[in-house]
């Protein structure tokens, strides 16, 4: 079996002015050399479940384990560190500093593993000129269209070669055409040693995936599975 995450009996509720449970006893196991596309309405619980397989936030319950680790979600250094090592994380607003430039975007989120900063501008040239912005590297996220800022933040979160890649909405905020070119370089991003989920409105794009998920009163329904 190549499960590498597993999530079991995950529940998430927030308090407000009153108890909002968003997740409810949430299980499933998501394999590594796969593709998956998490649907939903708006407040259904995907961007919750992305915060949480992100360990930026922590569940109410259950447990989640990564490769055979469970996730202890009160040692935040820890979690800190495996996140940096093993999870890349692209938005749909890009998220990108307004003061740096690509080339810098991307190196700097290598440095705090790297701790070598020739290395680190190097390995962002390279990954900058993969993702087809070789012209663009010195340029800032105002000087770029929005599907090049979306390319700089798919290279931002492939700087450490990331086990998982988180994408909330990754097209979600472009033109139909550069969605498409923008979806089809995040696919290529798969091998046998990583797993890729994200979440959309976009049937389209979800179909494309090894596995449409759905969140369905806190749950996630299988649609179709290639895995």
């Amino acid at each position: 079996m190549n499960n590498f995450i597993k999530l079991s009996n995950i529940s998430k509720s927030f308090t407000h002015q009153k108890n909002l449970r968003v997740l409810k006893k949430l299980t499933y196991n998501f394999k590594l050399g796969k593709i998956y596309s998490l649907m939903g309405p708006s407040g259904s619980g995907k961007s919750t479940l992305l915060n949480l397989l992100s360990l930026i936030d922590r569940p109410s319950g259950g447990i989640m384990k990564y490769g055979n680790k469970q996730i202890d979600f009160g040692n935040s250094n820890y979690n800190d560190i495996l996140r940096a090592n093993k999870i890349g994380i692209i938005y749909q607003q890009d998220n990108l500093l307004p003061d740096f430039t690509a080339l810098e975007n991307v190196y700097l989120a290598n440095l705090a593993i790297e701790k070598n900063k020739k290395i680190s501008i190097l390995k962002s040239k390279q990954l900058l000129r993969k993702v087809g912005l070789s012209n663009r590297i010195y340029h800032y996220p105002s000087e770029l269209s929005g599907g090049e800022k979306q390319r700089v933040s798919i290279a931002r979160a492939l700087i450490n070669d990331p086990q998982v890649i988180l994408a909330d909405e990754p097209t979600g905020s472009l033109d139909l055409k550069t969605a498409k070119s923008v979806f089809d370089l995040l696919k290529k991003q798969i091998n046998s040693n990583r797993l890729i989920i994200f979440a959309t409105h976009n049937r389209f794009f979800a179909k494309k995936s090894d596995c449409m998920l759905e969140i369905v009163n806190g749950s996630i329904k299988t649609i179709n599975a290639r895995v």
